[in-house]
């Protein structure tokens, strides 16, 4: 019997990065169009060279989800498998995958899928697949996976994720923000601070002026959201490790979380973070 996770690469964690004798873990790639160029967002992908095709091409990239195909291949390969997607709000992800399952349950009624939509990306998507590891590996057995997709469930509802911006080329050229407004943030040191709502769509919660200020604005946001005490927090960074750290430290000194990790952005979350993007999940 065999227990599998499975996860889109908008989720920061790379395969090589995971680790277990009893559990499976594989990520789905997402592709990313950029100009005439197609990245495959997997483990081999080489981020610095995204970004700067993204900088040298002036007309706006995309992001396709996988195929149903492609994860009912992830699938097939366990007997209990959980898979986590980014928001369904965001994405066809979460369609593709629920797609998938079924291709899968027709030849091989006896397995078991569970699909869970993560409402979020990235650091929440990480802490999920932790979560999942955990409990299987302390399963009894198959009996089991019901009760672990619903500890899941109401784990993720738990989780919070939010971001800040200090690059908004990606959101100028796709339409999302006129180019002034975006000039007149960049030029004036501005971050924004998001957060995702419960829902799964993204909420501008604030802006705040010089990385100090924003950093505190960031914990004050988490405080306001739930009680982080004893909070596990993964902060995923686009080419921004010294942020990170700083980030890291502020949380610390701020809040009486568990513990905080620093993973570096993959192809998605970087696409859309772009360079000196933070995005936390907790």
């Amino acid at each position: 019997m065999t227990w599998n996770i499975v996860s889109d690469s908008s989720c920061d964690l790379r395969m090589s990065a995971f680790e277990s004798d009893l559990v499976g873990f594989e990520t789905v790639p997402l592709r990313l169009q950029v100009g005439a160029r197609e990245f495959l967002d997997n483990d081999d992908l080489v981020v610095p060279d995204l970004l700067d095709a993204m900088a040298a091409e002036k007309s706006a990239s995309s992001s396709a989800c996988p195929s149903p195909a492609a994860f009912a291949r992830a699938f097939e390969s366990g007997d209990c498998t959980v898979c986590f997607t980014i928001s369904a709000n965001l994405s066809g992800t979460y369609n593709a995958a629920v797609m998938g399952r079924e291709m899968v349950l027709e030849e091989h009624p006896e397995k078991k899928i569970c699909v869970i939509d993560s409402k979020s990306t990235a650091g929440a998507m990480v802490l999920l697949i932790r979560k999942a590891k955990a409990l299987m590996e302390a399963a009894a057995g198959p009996e089991d996976f019901e009760s672990i997709c619903d500890q899941l469930r109401l784990y993720q509802a738990a989780l919070r994720t939010c971001f800040t911006l200090e690059n908004f080329d990606n959101l100028i050229k796709n339409g999302r923000m006129r180019p002034l407004v975006g000039t007149l943030l960049h030029s004036l040191g501005i971050h924004v601070i998001a957060d995702a709502t419960p829902q799964g769509t993204i909420h501008v919660a604030d802006k705040a002026r010089g990385e100090a200020k924003t950093y505190k604005a960031i914990t004050a946001l988490m405080r306001q959201s739930k009680d982080c005490t004893g909070a596990e927090v993964v902060i995923s960074h686009c080419e921004n490790l010294a942020g990170a750290l700083k980030l890291k430290q502020q949380i610390l000194e701020d809040l009486p979380v568990h513990s905080v990790d620093i993973l570096p952005c993959r192809g998605l979350t970087s696409f859309y973070a772009m360079e000196k993007g933070l995005i936390l999940g907790y």
